[in-house]
């Protein structure tokens, strides 16, 4: 099933003609929990991986927790719309607070599939996002990895790996993601207006703006942030919402050179400053506004996944060798 974004409450190019230069596109991927299959681009699925590669394992040194959930358990827990139940930490030792833990495997996307997917190094077609599912220090980092392929050299192996190693038991149940298929939109977007972001003239005149309608129509009108200039959810390309870092410069480690957006990983496909990207299919065409919106859990967060509280991961690649380190941001 497709998925439509309904038209913008106003033409933003009309309000601000400027913004025509400075015109982007983006991807949506929208998740939606189904069975996707490891040959698949998706969120939370079988990943693609032949059986004689070895798999990839965080070495670093993981925080001990007192309790967490079994991953078996919090999927049963998902099928009877119900939370799963808190377990002891182990104590033996198998959740590597000293060793080698294997990565989650959190979403693969093809080229093939996805519009707008940036090439890999040597041409690989095929990336995938993996995430220690345990945290690291007292600031209780995540590390994230992420793995490029080319297609037919990955779907001609011999064998596939048909289970990911897992680790016995997660901190949280978010931790756990739930597979999702796609159905990728391409639309418009533009960049978010903070600092350095715009010219400040402009920026101006869109700070202007959003306080008039305010004052003019109340809660509930649109704003440029909110409405007009960047989706929420999983998408790939376009630029990165700063709403809770501020805008920052991201350059690659490697070589100095600015890095572009690879895919933006968000925990919620919306909120109440976001419903007016709900698509049309999920949507009660009878009503208006957020009343019309369907779907619950299923919609509002589909992949179960957080990424930090109201945050998004944005991951940047480097335009001048996509073999460089990729740098995590989020915000």
């Amino acid at each position: 099933m497709t998925r439509t974004t309904p038209a913008r409450p106003v033409s933003v190019e009309a309000v601000f003609p400027d913004l025509a230069a400075f015109r982007g596109q983006t991807t949506r991927l929208h998740p939606r929990p189904g069975r996707p299959g490891m040959h698949d681009s998706h969120v939370g699925g079988p990943m693609l991986w032949p059986e004689d590669e070895p798999w990839l394992v965080c070495s670093e040194p993981h925080r001990r927790e007192a309790e967490g959930c079994v991953p078996d358990e919090i999927r049963s827990a998902r099928a009877e719309d119900a939370w799963p139940p808190n377990r002891p930490w182990p104590a033996d030792g198998t959740l590597g607070e000293a060793g080698p833990v294997p990565f989650m495997g959190l979403a693969q996307f093809f080229r093939r599939d996805v519009p707008g997917l940036a090439a890999g190094p040597d041409g690989a077609d095929l990336v995938q996002l993996f995430r220690c599912p345990l945290t690291h220090g007292p600031y209780l980092e995540r590390h994230y990895r992420l793995r490029w392929w080319r297609s037919a050299d990955a779907e001609n192996a011999e064998r596939f790996l048909t289970a990911s190693p897992e680790v016995p038991m997660l901190r949280w149940d978010d931790e756990l993601p739930e597979p999702c298929v796609l159905h990728p939109e391409v639309v418009d977007t533009y960049p978010w207006a903070e600092d350095d972001t715009l010219p400040a003239a402009l920026i101006a005149s869109i700070d202007a703006w959003d306080d008039a309608q305010a004052a003019e129509i109340g809660p509930g009108t649109p704003s440029y942030q909110g409405d007009l200039s960047i989706p929420p959810g999983w998408r790939v390309g376009g630029y990165p919402s700063w709403a809770s870092t501020g805008p920052m410069t991201v350059d690659c480690e490697s070589c100095a050179t600015p890095m572009q957006l690879l895919l933006t990983a968000g925990g919620e496909e919306m909120d109440p400053d976001s419903h007016s990207w709900v698509p049309l299919e999920d949507r009660d065409p009878s009503l208006r506004g957020m009343d019309s919106i369907r779907g619950g859990p299923s919609l509002a967060q589909p992949t179960r996944l957080r990424f930090g509280r109201g945050r998004d991961l944005h991951v940047f690649t480097c335009t001048a060798d996509p073999g460089h380190l990729p740098r995590w941001v989020l915000s």
